[in-house]
């Protein structure tokens, strides 16, 4: 009976799943209009706010050129640039995180500091409107000649750091400033004028951003022209050899015609996430389509159980379909923070609730992953599994993660709530306070919850009168049977627990609609909605497409991922199978000052006797935990997949 259940409510399911053929434009509450409370994620802001800040500002400052740049700039004597061409855009990217903390944390000392930084930008801008320290230093004469050099990367998140900024704060000077460098920009290129396609897209989705704020439907515009302009081989004055191969830049096809992923993994976030944008403002199903067909390549035949993405470190992206090798990862933490962005934007183009299903994989695990405990260290790349050798750095040559990193977790009110047609969206469960303004009046909403440690979340409305509305939780995949959309991935049990819903106290009815639960009701004033998702933990497997990952199994509790480090168990990981039989428990623990659900079994595992000629087989106590958290005491040997058999154990690592 209780298989016949599962396979109804199953059913269910897939039937309140459909295809959406039109943009229908969820809009996402944005960060400014949210207060998170919530116990997991509150201190991880706070901590970017603090160390993770500081760690930017010290090196920005004190140990980088990239500061020093914009200085030179603005004293006009023939100074040299300093650094790598697309340093500047690590100063944008700090201000863009420094801004969502500035809003969260009312800190008037990083306030005065991101405005000291501005007042050094706007001085190194040129009266045409031209900002860029590299060119400005080592030759005018040579801007927009070399479509790989960043320039318009950096301008996009120069752009996205403005935006935030005058959200954050109201101020104008920032967004003046890169207001007068995009109509500059428009100047230049566009129809009937010069053609160009962006190095490192980027450019695209902050040009819809500065449209969203302006209304100024010119810079629109611009982002669809170009997108329209990749495919068309006009990308002429690359210097870099990687710039040979068109697929490297997204740039073999145009936009709307393209299937598969390829390339490098940033780029096409960024890439597709503007292309997203634009849809949601033309309602250009042409690219919704196109979204579609690549979304599915990358998550069904190219995306890690971390929600991580881009297994080669020789073009930082794709290869060929299923070559996720785990040791060898590259799974750079840019492309997970990226893959955050462009879910985001699905979920609002098409309603259904699988994106965020695939952002949450990518924040809580892929993402995360790269920020350390302390908040001032970092991963570039993310492995699932490690000899002992990674270790987490203070700082890189190329340091686009870590303001990339802080920038996420500091917007991540951006993320939690949608808003459509007096239909309320709770994406992610996270404990917060918003306003909607409904139709019919204001409504307050409190959520409060032990995610991802417990399945309760507990929302509470105030409102002066009574409302009638719908609101939508997501149904997580993990929470219905379904790891990752596409079938890369599957529990080995697929038994399935209904949601339970409470209004006050008492059951009350729902529909399951593109993966959400949603109720209508005539809500009123102290109203307690509870929501219950069943946290069991879950062994997972992958298609035999995925050779690496044959007879090995990995674990899974809520949206986290799992992984054994040797610090949890006698300085090894690779010792220890795990057979069909074996069953986890859940137990607290903590990872330094991080409290965790860590998971622990019996299991066989192999040892080296003394003799050094032998070995013998016993059980020992493992303890797997969140694979967000390795690499936090030291290097260590971890594993996610661990092997069924001991064909594939290293006694040595």
């Amino acid at each position: 009976m209780k298989y016949i259940l599962s396979v109804l409510w199953m059913f269910v399911l897939a039937s309140n799943t459909h295809a959406q053929n039109s943009p229908i434009k969820i809009e996402p509450v944005n960060f400014s209009k949210v207060n998170v409370t919530d116990a997991f994620w509150k201190p991880k802001m706070d901590l970017v706010a603090t160390k993770t800040l500081a760690a930017c500002i010290y090196q920005t400052e004190e140990k980088t050129g990239r500061i020093r740049n914009f200085e030179k700039v603005a004293r006009g004597k023939g100074e040299k640039h300093e650094g790598i061409f697309y340093d500047d855009s690590d100063v944008f990217k700090a201000i863009e995180a420094m801004s969502y903390s500035i809003k969260t944390n009312k800190d008037p000392k990083l306030e005065a500091k991101a405005d000291e930084w501005i007042e050094k930008i706007a001085a190194a801008q040129l009266p045409d409107g031209y900002l860029n320290t590299y060119y400005t230093l080592n030759g005018l004469d040579k801007r927009w000649t070399d479509m790989s050099m960043h320039e318009d990367y950096n301008a996009g998140h120069m752009i996205e750091a403005a935006v935030a900024y005058y959200d954050a704060t109201g101020k104008r000077k920032f967004l003046d400033v890169v207001i007068k460098w995009a109509n500059y920009f428009d100047s230049l290129f566009g129809p009937g004028k010069k053609d160009w396609v962006t190095g490192h897209q980027e450019l695209e989705l902050a040009l819809v951003k500065l449209y969203r704020v302006t209304n100024d439907k010119k810079y629109l515009n611009l982002a669809d022209w170009l997108l329209s302009e990749r495919g068309k081989k006009l990308a002429v004055g690359y210097t870099w050899t990687d710039w040979k191969d068109t697929l490297y830049a997204q740039d073999g096809v145009p936009v709307k015609q393209q299937k598969d992923i390829t390339g490098h993994a940033v780029r096409a976030m960024y890439m597709y996430t503007g292309a997203a944008d634009v849809a949601a403002h033309t309602g250009d199903v042409d690219y919704l389509k196109a979204m579609r067909n690549v979304w599915e390549d990358v998550v069904y035949r190219n995306m890690y159980l971390t929600g991580g993405i881009g297994s080669a470190g020789s073009n930082e992206g794709f290869s060929n379909d299923y070559d996720l090798p785990n040791e060898q990862a590259y799974c750079e933490t840019c492309a997970s923070v990226g893959m955050v962005f462009w879910n985001q934007r699905m979920n609002s183009l098409t309603g259904n609730a699988e994106y965020i299903d695939v952002l949450e994989r990518s924040l809580y695990n892929g993402a995360l992953d790269g920020l350390s405990l302390s908040g001032d260290r970092f991963f570039y790349g993310n492995p699932l599994a490690s000899n002992g050798k990674n270790a987490r750095r203070e700082w890189f040559g190329t340091a686009c993660c870590p303001a990339n990193i802080a920038r996420l977790i500091a917007s991540l009110g951006n993320y939690i709530y949608g808003y459509k047609d007096n239909k309320i969206f709770i994406n992610l469960f996270v404990g917060s306070q918003t306003t909607f303004n409904l139709p019919k009046g204001e409504m307050q909403l409190s959520m409060n919850t032990g995610y991802p440690w417990t399945g309760n979340v507990s929302c509470t409305l105030n409102m002066k009168k009574k409302i009638t509305s719908a609101i939508a939780f997501r149904l997580p995949g993990w929470a219905s049977g379904t790891v990752a959309p596409g079938g890369l991935y599957s529990f080995v049990n697929g038994s399935i627990e209904k949601p339970v819903l409470l209004l006050n106290g008492t059951a009350i009815s729902y529909q399951v609609q593109d993966g959400y639960v949603v109720a209508e009701h005539e809500w009123k004033d102290k109203d307690i909605i509870e929501y219950q998702l069943p946290m069991t933990i879950q062994k997972v497997v992958s298609r035999n497409e995925l050779k690496f990952n044959n007879d090995r199994v990995a674990f899974q509790r809520g949206p986290l991922v799992y992984c054994i480090e040797g610090a949890d168990n006698n300085g090894k990981a690779w010792n220890v199978i795990a057979p069909s039989q074996v069953s986890f428990t859940a137990e607290n623990f903590k990872v330094l000052n991080e409290n965790v659900v860590s998971l622990v079994a019996d299991l066989p595992s192999i040892q080296i006797e003394l003799n050094g000629t032998s070995a013998k087989t016993s059980f020992q106590k493992v303890r797997a935990i969140p694979y967000y958290t390795w690499c936090n005491r030291g290097s260590n040997a971890m594993q996610v997949w661990l092997p069924t058999s001991f064909k594939d154990v290293k006694v040595n690592y």
